[in-house]
């Protein structure tokens, strides 16, 4: 291979991986929905590149990460241990917009653009991706939507994702593809669900490809399932509470 990692930590990411797999088909089935109905983007921020290389050969192929620094670095890393294999990277965190120009470089979707500001200098950096040959297509993006409005978790209310919708929609070097969210802290994972699942249905009545609904992780998947989530993103489950390390 060229590289190794600790068996236990294999056989310990082989096992929370197949447990996390259970999880997501009972959940479908619970919602009377299809087992392959539901992505799964595994968070591994704060973990080395090996883990992502064994996840990798376990059959995972999309990944979240959500610090710009430790992502480029991680991407690179990857594409060093397993130059035959093709993940898709997604950024899901807040994003600054003087950072656009380096996630622009080796993102694969952006899930959490939440104003016109950042949709503008992605917009113009991916545009300068392509003119370079770095890119050869738009890059695929999802709102941010804030179930309570609280700007410190970052999102856009409700009244604010037409006029943000209708602004990426506009831009040449964004493809506008659904809604992301995350339950607030202490909430009614139920309800907030369901207030998600009403934002993204107003969304695609108005942006038709604006389809995909992102929201659901580690703690609460199955309520997000059960309110319509195409993609759950799962990081302690699968991973475990860790840091990042050499490698």
């Amino acid at each position: 291979m060229g590289w190794a990692v600790d068996a236990q930590r294999r056989e310990e990411l082989a096992r929370r991986l197949q447990a996390v797999r259970e999880r997501i088909d009972a959940a479908c089935v619970a919602a009377g929905r299809a087992p392959g109905d539901v992505a799964l983007v595994a968070v591994t921020k704060t973990v080395p590149a090996t883990d992502v290389a064994v996840l990798l050969d376990l059959g995972l192929t999309v990944f979240g990460e959500n610090r710009v620094q430790e992502a480029g670095a991680k991407v690179a890393k990857v594409a060093e241990l397993r130059p035959d294999a093709a993940p898709r990277w997604h950024f899901i965190g807040g994003l600054q917009r003087n950072k656009a120009k380096a996630v622009a470089r080796w993102a694969d979707q952006v899930e959490s653009v939440d104003s016109v500001r950042l949709a503008d200098a992605l917009d113009a950096a991916v545009r300068r991706e392509q003119d370079t040959g770095g890119r050869p297509g738009p890059l695929p993006v999802l709102l941010q939507y804030s179930v309570d409005g609280d700007p410190e978790r970052g999102g856009v209310p409700r009244d604010g994702l037409g006029p943000l919708a209708e602004r990426v929609a506009a831009c040449a070097g964004l493809q506008l593809t659904g809604l992301m969210a995350v339950a607030p802290l202490g909430a009614d994972p139920d309800a907030a669900f369901a207030d998600v699942a009403e934002a993204a249905a107003w969304l695609r009545v108005r942006f038709p490809q604006a389809s995909t609904l992102s929201t659901g992780m580690s703690g609460d998947l199955e309520e997000a399932i059960r309110h319509g989530s195409d993609v759950v993103r799962v990081g302690t489950a699968l991973v475990g509470e860790r840091r990042i390390t050499s490698g």
